[in-house]
């Protein structure tokens, strides 16, 4: 995942600068292509930030998963707006990076919302992320985790 993000810097909800080579280490990265004016994007949201904050806040140890949201919103005042309204606290790539256009390509987004599942390596591991939430809620984890290659306790 280090090797996406390389040279970069990601926000957190609170507008700090994140390192992801730090926040993103071992673990599983949902890229989670989205904006606030996208109606199913608004209607996703909140289950991601149910499974998010299940994973993270109500599992111990936390489990080794991370959101970066990239963002299709019109303005950097549309994104905040939209992180602080409706997003759990993870990670987003800033609204002026033009990268989010090279991730796009990459992961073949044409239509939002979108997560995609990678690798450390940003290998996909699955881009139906927001059906596999939808259809299996939190035992889609154990999938991706068990794709994922990381190396870790992992017991729920």
């Amino acid at each position: 995942m280090v090797d996406i993000f390389s040279g970069r810097l990601l926000v957190s909800k609170d507008g700090r600068s994140v390192d992801p080579e730090e926040a993103l280490q071992n673990k599983v990265v949902g890229l989670y292509f989205s904006a606030g004016w996208c109606s199913p994007c608004r209607d996703f949201t909140p289950v991601l930030c149910d499974f998010y904050t299940e994973l993270l806040e109500e599992t111990e140890p936390p489990v080794p998963f991370e959101i970066v949201f990239i963002s299709s919103d019109h303005s950097a005042e549309e994104m905040v707006s939209y992180m602080h309204a409706m997003h759990g606290d993870w990670l987003a790539l800033p609204f002026h990076d033009p990268y989010k256009h090279d991730l796009k390509k990459k992961y073949n987004i044409t239509a939002i919302p979108k997560l995609v599942i990678v690798k450390q390596t940003g290998e996909v591991i699955t881009d139906k992320g927001r059906k596999q939430i939808r259809d299996k809620g939190l035992s889609c984890f154990r999938n991706w985790l068990e794709s994922a290659d990381i190396f870790q306790n992992f017991s729920s």
